[in-house]
């Protein structure tokens, strides 16, 4: 069980980070985790740019991460019930 929390944990921060710790998605996982960092990068950009896009920048990734998370959560979990 606790292999499911880091990976939740790993997808929440990093996207993708997760998926590889449980070996699946071997191919989209490490797009994902190149895609978050650039994401993060434009994040910071807006930040000083444009603030009044941060926060909304900002709200929109945490609920992106968030789903990334809980998708990990509910996979883990389902794959620990079936007994792989």
């Amino acid at each position: 069980m606790s292999k499911v929390v880091v990976a939740t944990v790993l997808n929440f921060f990093f996207p993708g980070a997760g998926w590889l710790l449980l070996g699946e998605r071997m191919l989209v996982a490490p797009l994902w985790l190149v895609g978050v960092i650039g994401l993060t990068w434009v994040e910071l950009q807006v930040q000083t740019a444009a603030p009044g896009l941060y926060w909304p920048m900002f709200a929109a990734v945490f609920v992106m991460n968030t789903g990334f998370a809980l998708e990990t959560w509910m996979h883990g979990r389902a794959r620990l019930a079936a007994g792989a």
